[in-house]
């Protein structure tokens, strides 16, 4: 009898907790997926869902082939790994500073980012996916970096590293404008066209390393978890736990801006999906772990990319970095109207 009463015990809360998000985490993805497969058949060019595994497996007239696997192939994985990217840069933005309104948005790393690509095109003539990637990793980093120092004051506060953020980006918003404005008609094209946020400019040359970037990066903050469970217990446990909290802050904080750049430098910004991936994640598991905002912000752009596919076919030329951004902003409406609230 014991044995019987032993094996209907109901399972501890913390294996309950673990298995809904990993559960959760599973349908992020799976989700992401298959929105991104449905994604492949939309264009001007329809290709139905029966015909994509043929054309994967060679089959199909030539440019069918270039249709799906040149053109839609790189946008449709671009939107997963760009989506967890995200995500994963604004749960680490979020717990760094216990602030739900924290994300590489509002504390200017975009719109740094923007400005260093906005330098390279106008300015220097840059042109191709390395040097735009780099001009806008070395934005993004200055202006964190410029953040961070306004913001210290024998401490890092984290009400004051978003009001300076906010502050910052500001500036950063007029300097974009009036280079745009003194730039001539073809690289103001250029910059305007970046700025919308786009996928459909990514290709299997800027994709594959890019992948390779964020799934390092990646894989180095998630090694941090441990550290960042401390951290959320305060400054002064972490560092009895042995946590050198001023050098895993920047350290996170660099992680975060590298995964912002080199989605950047591939799209162009995309508002919001930093912000609003860890609040989803965080409202359907608990916690505040970095892989559900990972697969919440998988899900998010791949759904984002798939509205604009589909305002595309019904002649509303909408690109999906204007989808995130209107979108985003009613969720953050209801985010400040819910804070207010409580």
């Amino acid at each position: 009898m014991s044995v019987v009463a032993d094996t209907a015990r109901p399972a501890p809360p913390r294996r309950r907790a673990t298995r809904r998000v990993v559960l959760v985490t599973v349908g992020f993805f799976l989700g992401a997926v298959a929105l991104a497969i449905l994604s492949l058949t939309l264009g001007k060019y329809p290709i139905s869902p029966d015909r994509l595994l043929a054309l994967a497996l060679g089959t199909g007239s030539d440019f069918e082939r270039l249709v799906l696997m040149e053109w839609r192939l790189p946008t449709a994985i671009a939107a997963v790994v760009f989506g967890a990217a995200l995500g994963l840069a604004g749960a680490i933005v979020q717990r760094l500073t216990r602030n739900p309104l924290g994300s590489p948005d509002l504390v200017g790393i975009d719109v740094g980012a923007f400005t260093g690509v906005a330098i390279a095109m106008i300015l220097l003539g840059a042109k191709g996916f390395w040097p735009i990637a780099a001009a806008a990793s070395l934005g993004g980093l200055l202006t964190a970096a410029l953040v961070t120092a306004l913001a210290y004051r024998g401490g890092l506060s984290t009400f004051r590293l978003i009001v300076v953020g906010i502050a910052v980006a500001a500036a950063l918003g007029s300097i974009n404008a009036y280079l745009v404005t003194r730039a001539d008609v073809g690289d103001a094209m250029s910059v305007g066209l970046w700025g919308a946020g786009s996928l459909t400019r990514v290709s299997w040359q800027s994709l594959v390393p890019s992948v390779v970037i964020l799934v390092l990066v990646g894989a180095a903050a998630l090694l941090t978890t441990r550290s960042l469970r401390s951290l959320d217990l305060g400054d002064d446990v972490a560092t009895a736990h042995g946590v050198a909290v001023v050098r895993l802050r920047l350290t996170l904080i660099a992680l975060a801006v590298v995964v912002t750049a080199v989605v950047t430098a591939n799209t162009g910004p995309l508002a919001f999906v930093a912000l609003a991936a860890p609040h989803v994640a965080r409202r359907l598991a608990p916690g505040t772990g970095l892989i559900p905002a990972i697969g919440a912000g998988a899900f998010l752009l791949t759904s984002a990319q798939f509205v604009a596919l589909a305002l595309g076919l019904a002649g509303i030329a909408a690109p999906v970095g204007l989808v995130t951004l209107s979108l985003g902003g009613a969720y953050l409406l209801t985010l400040l109207i819910g804070v207010r609230r409580r």
